[in-house]
């Protein structure tokens, strides 16, 4: 039995598994709010999985990508090696089938995913005001849940100036 993933191709569910459970002990998912020069009112949601690995044991990434069909790999300066899969559709099509695997980013995962269902192949700018709010609670709501994150103890006024800047 397997799972589709991005390129259509059969994923086996011991594969996905492994994968999950890569993601719950070395990997992040990240919703960011990012500036465009495309967008008329200058930001953009961008939704990032990404897997960590010391750059001498970076082979699982590799073998990540493979199965998957679909990342990068980015080799940082401090000796850590990256898997990063960026994207709507990608993002929300990989951990939808790895959700049934996760244990420790579960509810993480869940909430991204609410997210990634409000934005549902539209832009930003397409949204009503009140979805554009709804995504604010719910990217501090997944950010209180990681385990390492500048955002977890962000004040109030930080949270109003992110609701600011997406509810136009």
């Amino acid at each position: 039995m397997g799972r589709p993933i991005q390129t259509h191709k059969k994923v086996k569910d011991t594969n996905l598994a492994y994968i999950a459970g890569f993601l719950d002990g070395d990997g992040s998912v990240m919703v960011q709010v990012k500036k465009t020069k495309f967008n008329p009112k200058g930001w953009r949601l961008m939704f990032t999985i990404c897997f960590y690995q010391d750059s001498n044991h970076a082979q699982p990434l590799s073998w990540i990508r493979k199965i998957l069909g679909i990342g990068y790999l980015s080799y940082r300066n401090d000796g850590i090696t990256e898997l990063r899969i960026n994207g709507y559709a990608q993002t929300e099509r990989i951990l939808k089938d790895l959700l049934p695997y996760l244990r420790f980013k579960k509810k993480q995962i869940t909430i991204i995913l609410k997210i990634l269902k409000l934005v549902h192949n539209k832009k930003l700018g397409q949204l009503t005001s009140q979805k554009r709010l709804k995504i604010v609670d719910l990217i501090y709501e997944s950010r209180q849940l990681t385990y390492k994150s500048g955002w977890k103890n962000l004040s109030n006024e930080k949270k109003a100036e992110l609701k600011k800047i997406l509810a136009y």
